[in-house]
This record gives structure tokens, sequence and C-alpha cells, in this order.
């Protein structure tokens, strides 16, 4: 006797061409409606038990895992490639726009405020750590910087262990100098247990506009010559200012590697392999941007080193290379006039070797 082929979950009898298999168990076309669907990834036939779902999609649990995260303010699933990120928390991008987040994520740009009058302007970022990936001491810190106005937003960096970035809008040196609020922000972060030269993790980088060197791509890759070939020409000063360790600069801001000419080197550059991890970084579009200099929660050494990087963009703008090469590093800091910039180049014997009381760095 032919055996019969029965549904394994409602047990009715099953012609011969009737029924649907899934795992060991064999079922009829009404227990397929009741406790199987589809999963809308990959297709396949599944349990219901064994599905994830939302109002609007179904899935496997392993498509679930492999290509999925599940919305951490309304519950939607929402695909690896559309999630965003607040931290280690997945969200669709309708509740991600709705977090009252402090700490943005590292790709975040938002439009550019300008801050002062003039055509060369400075964006500071400032990589702080050691006191918590934080959303209020975030917050406390850029009350500190937005009480008059949009300063800074800050982002979170995957190169810290447990911290985040302060990043400027763009502003003049004379608006870094008088109305953003340095002070209080380098306070407030050493007093939430922040550090920032003080571990291995931290730099300081500050971005130059590039049309504050001339009004067309020609004019200002002219500049931009002259201004690599005083990097190079004084590398080793530059070495010293920056408070790095040769094993951070090669790792971080790599020099390109001092040649006859500027142009020279600025070819060297473009052909070059270390991306956006050198000194001088060339990839931004619309900066320059100076990735020398070691973090710092020192008000002074983060002034002076605003004033330098605007001191070799007046060399790069206004010498020839010819009288760039003539010039000595002694010549250069002769012309100095900026106090905190002078007392910085005493600090690293740079500008004369007198002996002068130090204070610690942060």
């Amino acid at each position: 006797m032919e055996e019969q082929r029965i549904c394994s979950h409602c047990g009715c009898v099953l012609e011969e061409d009737e029924g649907f298999e899934l795992d060991d168990d064999l079922l009829c076309d009404d227990c397929v409606d009741v406790h199987t669907t589809v999963c809308d990834h990959c297709e396949d036939t599944i349990w219901i038990n064994d599905s994830v779902a939302d109002d609007n999609m179904t899935l496997c649990q392993s498509c679930y895992d492999s290509h999925y995260r599940r919305c951490e303010g309304c519950g939607r699933l929402v695909h690896d490639n559309d999630v965003c990120w607040n931290g280690d928390y997945p969200y669709c991008a309708s509740c991600y726009e709705d977090l009252d987040t402090e700490i943005e994520e590292y790709g975040y740009k938002p439009t550019a405020i300008f801050y002062g009058d003039g055509n060369r302007y400075f964006g500071v970022e400032l990589e702080i750590d050691s006191g918590g990936k934080d959303e209020d001491n975030a917050r406390r810190i850029k009350v500190q910087a937005n009480f008059h106005a949009d300063h800074i937003y800050i982002k979170s960096d995957g190169s810290l262990d447990d911290g985040f970035e302060l990043v400027t809008h763009p502003m003049t040196l004379q608006y870094h100098m008088d109305s953003m609020p340095w002070a209080d922000v380098l306070q407030e972060a050493v007093y939430l247990g922040y550090r920032s030269h003080m571990t291995s993790t931290c730099g300081l980088h500050i971005h130059v506009n590039r049309t504050a060197f001339g009004e067309n791509r020609d004019e200002q890759e002219a500049v931009i010559e002259r201004l690599l070939f005083f990097v190079e020409l004084h590398w080793n000063e530059l070495f010293t200012f920056s408070r790095r360790t040769q094993h951070s600069m090669d790792r971080w801001s790599a020099r390109y590697g001092i040649e006859k000419t500027g142009k020279a080197i600025l070819e060297k550059a473009k052909k070059g392999n270390t991306g956006r991890y050198a000194a001088v970084n060339l990839c931004p579009y619309h900066t320059i941007e100076f990735r020398l200099f070691r973090g710092t929660l020192k008000l002074n050494t983060l002034l002076a080193t605003l004033q330098l990087v605007n001191r070799i963009c007046d060399v790069a703008v206004n010498m020839t290379e010819d009288e760039i090469a003539a010039q000595s590093w002694l010549a250069f800091v002769k012309t100095v006039t900026e106090l905190e910039l002078i007392q910085y180049l005493r600090e690293r014997q740079l500008y004369v070797n007198d002996e002068i009381e130090i204070e610690a760095e942060m």
C-alpha cells in the first residue's frame, strides 16, 4: 500500500502532487499560509517563528545578521548601507535626525560658517582623549565654545581611545585670538579629565583655505609650492616645534622630503602614497591641512601654533623661492612679534637659548 502524504502540522491527507517541504516537514497549502513567510532579502521560505520582522519587512535570521540592524529609536529594520550610527547604536535616518546628539559621526560636515573679516581662515581640529566619549561632557564643552556663536562641533574619531574631536568653523587668526573662547574650552576639557599632549593618540590639525593663496588653481599651487619648500627646508625646527615623536610623525604626518624646488616637492606630493597622513595634507579640495602638531590643551601652545601657521603662509605668499632659500630659521623667527609665539619658541629653544620657566603641557 502506498504511504499516505500527511501534513506535519494539521494532519490532513495530501494528494501526491500536493504539499510543500520545509526543513523536514511537509505542509499543506493552508499551513504554509499560516506558519511560513518569505524573506524579503533572499526570498527563501522560512518559518514565521524564525523570522525577524517589522511593519514593512520580513527577514530570515541569516539575512538579518548579515545585512540589517534594528533602529534603536523606532525598531524599524534598516539595511547596513542605510544605518546612521550614534556611537555604537544604529538608527534609521528619520530617528537619527531627531536625536539630540552632541557627538556627530566622523564624516559629519556642516555648512561652514566663516568668522572674522579677512581672506585667510583657519579651521582647527583638536583631538582630546582619556575623558570619555561622553555626551554630557561634549555638551559642557560646546556650551563654553558656543555661548555667543556656533563656533565648534564635536565628532567621534576612531583613532582615539576614549575621547572625541573638537572642530571649529573657519575663523581668521584675529577671531581665534580675540573672540573664540579657547581659554574656557581648554579649561573645561582639562577639568573634565581630558588630555591631548599627554596621550599617544591626539593631534592638532589646522586647515587653511586655498583661496587665501590666489584667485585660481595655478596661483594657489605656486604659493603651495613655496609653502612646502619652507616646511621641508626647516623640517628639523618644525619637528621640534610639533612636540611629536618620530614614530608619531611618520605615522600621522609624514614629510614629503626636500627637493631643489618647491615645484618638485609638490610633484612628489601628488605622486606619493602618504594620502592625507602627510605633514601638509593636500588632499582636501578647498583647504590645505597642517597635520604636524601634537595635540594640546595649553592655551599658549594652541595660539602659538595658529600664529606659526599664519607666519608660514605669509612667507609663502610674499616671498620668492630664492628669498625663502636664503632665509635662515633665526632670520625667520626674528620677524615674529606675536607674544604667544615668541613664548612658545623660547620654550622649545627655537628663538633664543635662554632658560625660561615652562608651564606643563596637557
